[in-house]
């Protein structure tokens, strides 16, 4: 999998303080971000959002790149609802059998006789799809055999309070590990270019008690070290 920040609001911290200052204050938005010191607002920031008021960082957005992920991965990710997402289409895009791509779930590249099985029912689909393809059959119906393993690439965009929030729930042990992998990496860079929106950000074990009750993974101090290093 591929994961890329491609586009993100120009200093998301800084514009995020702006707006909580702006009810607070007299000034207009940009009399704020301009006036303001870095460490006055990004401070802050960081005491309105342990208030818990996350509306303020609604205006900033990040766009992310998501390439070389599975369709089981895409049909998780989209319901995640606050967010703008543009998929690849197999219904416009015609792949040839040798072009079909797709992923292998860890513990099925670990057990040979599970991967034998794996990789020849994925051939055998990739070459029902051609067998259509051939037989004149549109792409928009040739997919129908196409499997949730099929490789897809997405754009997606979110504003920081929906991304916490995408993380918060896709980071937690318990989460498939496609789309975790994929909701660290986003973090990961997010904290980058945003590191007061993202400095607690992670499963909910990272701020407080696991949320999962009896279905926790049972790792909760393994797991907040783990996202506070990162």
């Amino acid at each position: 999998m591929k994961v890329e920040l491609v586009a993100h609001t120009p200093e998301p911290d800084m514009v995020c303080a702006a707006a909580a200052f702006t009810s607070w204050k007299k000034k207009t938005t940009v009399e704020l971000f301009e006036d303001l010191s870095e460490k006055e607002a990004l401070d802050f920031l960081k005491m309105v959002m342990g208030f818990g008021h996350l509306s303020v960082t609604e205006h900033a957005t990040f766009t992310f790149s998501i390439s070389q992920v599975s369709r089981a991965l895409t049909h998780q990710l989209v319901r995640h609802r606050l967010a703008s997402y543009t998929q690849q289409s197999q219904r416009y895009v015609k792949f040839k059998k040798e072009e079909i791509e797709y992923v292998t779930p860890p513990k099925i590249e670990k057990d040979k006789e599970a991967k034998e099985i794996y990789d020849e029912t994925m051939e055998g689909l990739a070459s029902a799809y051609q067998k259509l393809i051939d037989c004149g059959i549109a792409p928009e119906d040739a997919r129908f055999v196409l499997p949730n393993a099929a490789t897809t690439n997405i754009v997606v965009t979110m504003n920081a309070r929906e991304l916490r929030h995408f993380i918060l729930l896709r980071t937690c042990e318990r989460t498939q590990w496609e789309i975790r992998e994929v909701a660290i990496e986003m973090l990961k860079q997010a904290k980058k270019v945003a590191p007061t929106l993202f400095s607690d950000a992670g499963p909910g074990c990272v701020t407080g008690p696991c949320p999962e009750g009896k279905l926790s993974c049972g790792k909760p101090m393994e797991t907040r070290k783990k996202f506070q290093n990162l």
